[in-house]
This record gives structure tokens, sequence and C-alpha cells, in this order.
């Protein structure tokens, strides 16, 4: 029976009927230790497999529990809560997409797949294995301290359950308060301690009297263990108050009750404390070899402090566990943990126990300890992998492995987002780098790795000047290999920091080192110094000479290589061509399950999209890209996205949300929010913030961005409208320069536009309307339109005044940009238009759509099944299909078929 956890379990039974239902949700309990968590969970476990009055189970259909437990000897041990989670439901893993089972079966050891490189992948198998199985029934869930789980375990199950939709998926998490486990997008439950008379009605019920309720109920503060053991040891301890909280005080009476235990009993507790995971064969051979057996746990069993049963032993409550392990003197632990390694049949196990031996330097165990590293890398648990590279390090007696594998343990943390974590163990491989002088290889290595966790931190400088440092202090013929590549990168940095003079540094070195200039770096060299007429075919060289993709290469090496193509693709101006890299790079990404890469890609898309005029699917691309980066915990992508619907909110003049967007974003990341607030000034009339919200221009790469360069075209023209052209000079050359050096019909117009809005001519708006017919950027065409039917009707000549303003107007109305639409709908009365109503736009069916909708429908429309919708955007088939069912009236439709036969523009 449970005490004072009506409202709790109110709150559970609407998540469990939620799933019966079909629909799924996710809680976390949150509580200090003894507070009550597990009790709920095991009511919750119970209540979902009790039969109803009728005989069934609710609504006839069995409700599946699945369990698992975090143990804190195995917090480091990569995936071991997956695999006690999932290895009852392995059979299930044949069911899944290939990238997904092989995977898992990589994390349960049942096959021999090699898992992609993507970290999030093993997240998007958990929700395909919980959504498969939920098809058979409601699933519950059930996750119990939580703060100890391994960290990959921990992400994947996080991961899975923010997706959770419509699947009959309950999943409820336990953990301690301020216990450093953090779910963000989860709703939470804190249990609260025990009011005074629930924790009577407990006491009486264990048949304590009430004259000593008040006394008990004091010391323990509310607390439902606390209050049990307290009372069961009221006759061997005082009761009165003490300092301690009281969890502690806690801890305190279970180390008193342990040690009044014979010696052999506490000595085989102590065995089953430090092994961690109950697993009896490797408790029983352990013991053998300190000399005791299982029947030494017989009073550890009778005074209900351990359970053994089922093949596995168990504590009554973690902190039990914890007072066993910390009340045993530092020698006992150590011999403990040697027997267990010995014992040990298991790598990764024997790896943990040979850590705890250690007490100073140890070659053998720091090689097994990089071994097991190297076994979670392998399976991505990049942050247990990081760990224990780090211990390894600390153990090692060779000060070059130390070097390598710190950064190996900078790298990996990086890659699983903590780079606070990554930037300390950095530090301490620079530091053991410099005293290898005669390696440059390490150094190389180590520099490679700092200037990525500088990069990712936020300080572009340093990342490019620390790797333009460690190549600097190596001869040209002694350089390592790597070289070349960190070279590049070194550039990249530097073009992203705006500091010229690193990408100088950079393409001299490597034009010396490689006898032959690299056109990536020589092109953003020359862009650095406002050279478009050279640099930008010298990046149409680097994207028509990429490698092959599918030719061998290494990995980091490709995605740098496709990253840096999709960049170049919007610099030069090329919009159907960065769409279709955009395109390409999604669909790899949906395809390999590769979730970590897809933001990036999602974002150049979206890019491509809304300079297209498509709103709604530019919506959908960043909506993704945004839900995905939250739930990987990519921070800097996610504030990234923000210029896209920021840009999108000017086009459409809602300066609010421009606004809100530009004081969400940090200084150092705001050119992109920037330009667009140029756009809405521009839109709204004004005229002096659009020409000096960008003054001085932005340096290095958001002087040639998709936003920057539209923003150079705004500037000059809010310029002329405020009567001061002159303040135009330099976006004009800016513009003119890029625009001759490009083959983008669109660029050209816009700077045609632009000198005849400064010259006051009509020719070079009649050559720009010419090279608009070609295609590309709607928005750029109607503005042409516009400018130039204001100049037709000032030299009257109304009639063809009317034509082009006709044009625009449709357009803007088309693309919902009121603040143009308005400034068209005006000239179009002054030319003598007669009827000038405001029109909406006839309706389009995908508005009616929300943007994952749109996604899903887009999608079944190119004859995509569920299944296969599901695996590309990383939701479960029945999410999918209730989307599909959300959408068919929204379109008319009622069937794939119909939807096939759909215009959706």
């Amino acid at each position: 029976m449970l005490y004072g956890r009506s409202a709790e379990q109110e709150r559970l039974a609407r998540l469990l009927a939620e799933a019966r239902a079909g629909r799924s949700g996710a809680l976390l309990l949150r509580g200090e230790a003894g507070i009550g968590k597990t009790a709920l969970l095991d009511w919750l476990a119970g209540t979902a497999v009790a039969p109803a009055e009728d005989g069934t189970t609710g609504d006839g259909r069995e409700v599946r529990v699945l369990r698992v437990t975090g143990v804190e000897p195995e917090a480091d041990l990569a995936f071991g809560g997956l695999v006690q989670l999932l290895w009852p439901v392995q059979d299930r893993l044949n069911t899944l997409p290939a990238p997904q089972a092989a995977a898992l079966r990589a994390i349960l050891g049942t096959g021999r797949e090699q898992r992609g490189p993507d970290r999030f992948l093993t997240g998007l198998a958990v929700l395909t294995v919980l959504a498969d199985l939920a098809e058979d029934g409601p699933l519950l869930c059930l996750v119990d301290d939580a703060q100890w789980l391994d960290r990959a375990t921990a992400e994947a199950l996080l991961f899975a359950a923010r997706r959770l939709a419509a699947e009959g998926v309950a999943m409820v998490l336990a953990g301690r308060e301020d216990d450093g486990f953090t779910a963000p997008g989860i709703p939470e439950l804190t249990l609260p301690r025990l009011d005074f008379e629930d924790s009577s009605r407990l006491l009486a019920d264990r048949g304590r009297a009430p004259a000593l309720h008040s006394q008990i109920i004091t010391e323990s503060a509310g607390n439902p263990l606390a209050l049990i053991e307290f009372d069961a040891a009221r006759s061997d301890q005082p009761h009165q108050h003490a300092p301690l909280p009281v969890t502690d005080r806690v801890s305190s009476a279970f180390r008193a009750r342990i040690g009044g235990l014979p010696e052999r009993t506490r000595l085989m507790m102590l065995i089953a404390a430090a092994e961690g995971r109950g697993d009896l064969p490797l408790l029983l051979r352990a013991s053998e070899l300190l000399g005791v057996d299982l029947g030494d746990l017989a009073e550890a069993e009778r005074t209900g402090l351990m359970y053994v049963m089922g093949g596995a032993v168990t504590f009554r409550h973690p902190l039990i566990a914890s007072a066993t392990y910390q009340g045993a003197v530092l020698a006992r632990r150590i011999a403990v943990h040697r027997a267990l390694a010995e014992a040990a049949t298991d790598p990764d196990c024997r790896a943990r126990h040979l850590l705890a031996v250690a007490t100073g330097p140890d070659q053998e165990a720091a090689l097994e300890l990089a071994a097991a590293a190297g076994r979670a890398r392998g399976r991505t648990a990049y942050a247990a992998a990081s760990g224990l590279f780090g211990q390894a390090a600390r153990l090692t007696t060779d000060p070059r492995q130390r070097a390598s594998w710190l950064a190996e343990a900078a790298a990996l943390a990086l890659a699983a987002g903590h780079a606070a974590q990554a930037d300390r163990l950095a530090e301490e491989a620079v530091e053991l780098a410099d005293e290898l002088a005669d390696d440059p290889a390490a150094g190389a290595r180590v520099a490679s790795v700092r200037a990525a966790v500088a990069f990712e931190l936020g300080d572009r400088n340093e990342a490019a000047h620390g790797l333009l440092a460690r190549l600097g202090n190596a001869a040209p013929n002694a350089a390592p290999p790597e070289a070349s590549g960190l070279l590049r990168t070194a550039a990249a940095y530097g073009w992203l920091a705006g500091d010229a003079d690193a990408v100088r540094t950079a393409a001299a070195r490597l034009a010396t080192d490689a006898g032959a200039a690299d056109p990536l770096v020589e092109g953003l060299e020359r862009l650095c110094e406002d050279d478009a007429e050279h640099g930008l075919p010298l990046l149409t060289r680097f994207l028509e000479g990429r490698p092959d993709p599918t030719g061998p290469r290494d990995a980091d090496e490709e995605q740098a290589v496709r990253m840096l193509a999709l960049t170049c693709g919007l610099l030069l101006g090329d919009d159907e061509a960065a769409h279709a890299l955009a395109s390409a790079e999604v669909r790899r990404c949906r395809s390999q399950a590769l979730i970590g890469q897809l933001p990036y890609a999602l974002d150049v898309l979206a890019q491509t999209q809304l300079l297209a005029g498509h709103h709604r699917d530019a919506e959908a691309a960043v909506t993704e890209a945004e839900e995905i980066a939250r739930d990987t915990g990519m921070r800097r992508r996610l504030v990234r996205l923000g210029a896209v619907r920021a840009r999108m909110a000017a086009i459409e003049g809602d300066a609010r949300r421009v606004r809100e967007l530009a004081d969400a974003t940090p200084p150092a990341l705001r050119t992109g929010v920037d330009c667009a607030l140029v756009l809405l000034d521009l839109g709204l009339g004004d005229f002096g913030s659009a020409v000096s919200r960008l003054d001085p221009p932005p340096p290095g790469p958001d002087r040639y961005t998709w936003l920057s360069l539209s923003t150079a075209a705004d500037q000059i023209e809010a310029a002329v409208r405020l009567g001061q052209p002159e303040r135009a000079e330099e976006a004009l050359r800016h513009c003119e320069s890029w625009a001759r050096a490009t083959t983008a019909p669109w660029a050209q117009a816009v700077a045609l536009r632009c000198r005849a809005l400064i010259d006051d001519r009509p020719e070079p708006y009649a050559q720009a309307l010419h090279l608009h017919e070609k295609g590309g950027r709607p928005l750029e065409r109607a503005r042409t339109e516009l400018l130039y039917g204001e100049w037709l009707r000032r030299a009257r000549r109304p009639n063809e005044a009317r034509d082009v303003l006709r044009s625009a107007l449709a357009t803007f109305e088309r693309l919902r940009a009121e603040p143009w639409t308005r400034r068209a709908a005006a000239e179009l009365r002054a030319a003598g238009e007669r009827r000038v109503a405001a029109r909406v736009p006839a309706e389009n069916p995908i508005d009616r759509l929300t943007p994952q909708e749109l996604q899903v429908v887009r999608l079944a429309r190119g004859g995509s099944s569920s299944r296969e919708i599901a695996a590309q955007l990383f939701l479960s088939r029945r999410t999918v299909e209730h989307h599909l069912y959300k959408a068919y009236p929204k379109l008319g439709v009622g069937s794939r078929r119909e939807l096939a036969r759909l215009d959706l523009g």
C-alpha cells in the first residue's frame, strides 16, 4: 500500500490510460533517495497487468512492461542499461530498418554488422522497437534510478521519449533530485515528503504505537524509507534530532545494521556491492577466490537487506549497497575488486574492476581501459568512451599514449556534446604535446582536437591560430601527413572567424607544402580580400573537383567535404545547385540514419527553399532541424536556425517575431538575424535603420552569405530612398563585384537593379527583368518589378507601369509579403489602376497542414510507405499514420491514391 501518493497515482494512471487509447507520453519522477519512486513504479507495473473486473486487462489487450534500473557501478559501462531493457525483446530487431537493426545488434552483441557513425541512430532504433512492440498492445516502459544510467543509454531513451506520439507507449523515468540527470522536454513530477497524517498511517500499519509516532516522524522528516528504517531500528538507536540530512541518517542506520552482521556476510555483501549488477555466476567465482560462498548471504537475506532470486543478487535499496561499500576499508575494497577482475569473463567488466584496483600508474590496467574505450567508441557511446580514455591516460606510464588518449577523450567528449569537459581534456593534452616536440604527428592530432573544441566553444580565432601555430613549428618536409587537411581546416576556421590573416597563412603554407594552391583555401583567401572575381571561380573549381563521394575516404574528411560543398553552393548563388546538393545530403542522412548530421543539411535545404519562395517547405525543414537539434543537444545549431525563421518573418512583415529572434541570438551569431532586420526596416519604410544596421559590413563569411549579399541590395535601396546614395557606394561595389563573378542570373539582375536605382535610368531595369525570366528568387524579381513600375509611373508611362506592378503584386501576395504587398498596391493605384483590393491569394492546400504533416504528406505522395517515411523522419510508423489521418480531411482526400493526384505546389 502507498501512503500520501494519491495525486501521483492519478497522474500515472492517466498516462497508462492514454497508452491504452493509443496515445503515447513520458514522465520523469524526481525525488530524494527513499522518497518512494521505486514503489510508485512497482504500483504502476502492477496496475498495468492487473485484470479488470471482467477478467481482462483494461481494453482486453495485455500491457507489456519493460523495465530497466540504473546501477551506479555501471554508469560508465556503455549501453549497459539498454542491454538490460532490450534483451527480452531482441527477437523484434529483425523487423527494424537495416541501419537500426545493425546498431542494436552491435550493442546486444548478437550480430556482426558494423553500426553507422551516428550516435543518435541508437535512439531512433529504440523508438522503432518500442513502437513495434506497441503494435501488439499498450507498452509500459519503466526506468528506475535514471541518474545511474550510462549516458549512452540515457541519450537513446530520452531521444525516443521525446519523439513518442501516437504509438500507445507510456514511459516513466525515476531519478534523484540534483543528481546530474536531466531530461529536457520531458514533463517532471517531484515527489514531496509525507505529511504527519500519512506518516502516522504508515507507522500505525506497521504496528507502532501512536505515542511513538511524533519522535520517528520528526527524525525522518516525512521520508518513507527513513520512517521504515528508523522505526525498525528504534530499539537500537537513540531517537533525537541530528544535524545530518535524512539520506545520510538513513545510510548511517544501514551501516549500523550491516556492522552487526557476521564478517563473512559483510564480505559477501561487499562483493555484491562492488560488482553492482547482481550477476550471480560472477559473484560466485569471485567469492570462491576470497573464501566465502552464497550461504554467507543467508543472514543478509533474513534481515531483509538483500534478496537472491532468479539468478540475481539484489539489495533491497541502493542506499544499502552504498552503505555496504562505503563502510568497508580501502584494502578490503581493493581485494574485492581484484577478485572480481580475475573472475570476470566480460572484458569491459574486467577493465572496470582493474580501474578500481589501481592506486597509481598501471600500464596493464591502462591498456585494458583503452581497449574498453575503443569498444565503447565503436558502439558510438562517446561519453563512456571519453571517460575510459581519460582514465587510461591517467594510468599509463607512456607519455605519448597519455597525450594520444587525452586527445581522443577530448574529441569524444566533444562528440558527446560535453564541450566544457572536452576543453579541460584538450588543455591537458596540449601541455603534454608541448613536451613531445619530437613527435609532430601526435602534436598535430592534439592541435586538431583543441581547435575543434575551441571552435565549438565559440573561440574561432583560437581554433585557427592554434592549428597554424602547431603546424608552423614543423618544417614543410617534416610536417605530418595530416598537415594538408589540418591547414584546410585552419583556413575554414579563420574564414568563419573573419580572420583574413589566418586564411592567408593557411593558403601560403598549403601552396608551399603541396607545391600547388588549394582551390578551396585560395578561394576563401580571395574572398577575404573582397576579390569575388577570382575567389568564386576557385570555389566553383573546388565543387567540380570534389572527390567521388562513393570512393574510399576517411569518414570525417567525407563529411567535411560535403559540408563545405553545401556552403560553397550557397556562396556561389547557384540556388538550384545548392538545393540539389542539400536535398541529396538530406536523403543520404535519412537513408543512413545520420541524425546528428541532418540538422545542418536541413538548414541549408530550408535556405534554398526560402529563396525559391517555398516558405511552408522551408518552415517544415527548419522545424524538423530544430526538433533534432534540441533532442540531440546541438545548442549552437539550434540558435543558427533562427536566421531562416527571421528572414521569413521579415518578408511577411512580422516585426515582433523578427525582434524576438534577434533578442534570443548571441551577438557572435547575429549577422543572419541582423540581415533580416534590414529587410524588415526596408519593408516598413525605416530607411535610416536599414542603412545603419550593418555598418561597417560584417567580415569574412558573413559578408558572402546568401543573406548578406541580398542585404547589400537592401541597403542600396534604403540609401537611395533616404536621399543619400553616397552611403551605398561600398555596398554597390560589393554587389556588382560579386555579380560579375557568379553565373547566377538572379544575382546579375539584382546588381542591375541597384545600378538602375543609383543612376535613375530605365535600361538596367529592363535588362534585369530579362535576366529574372531565367528563374530564381521570386522575391527579388518582384522587387525589381516594383522599382521599375515606380520609375515608369514617375516617367508618366502608366500603362507599362501597371503591367509590371500587377506581376509584382501577385508575387508579393503569394509570398504573403505584407509590407511589399501594400507598397505594390499603392503604386498600382497611383498608376491609375481603378480596383486594387487587397486580395487573399488562392488557398494552397498545404497551408492547412502542420510542418510535420506537410513532410509526411509529401513523402506519402511520392510513394513511400508509412514504415519508410517513419525511418526517414525519425518517427514511429504509428505517428506517421496519425499525421496522415489528420492531413487527409484537411486536403479533402481519403486515400493515398487520391493524395497522389493532388497538386501540392
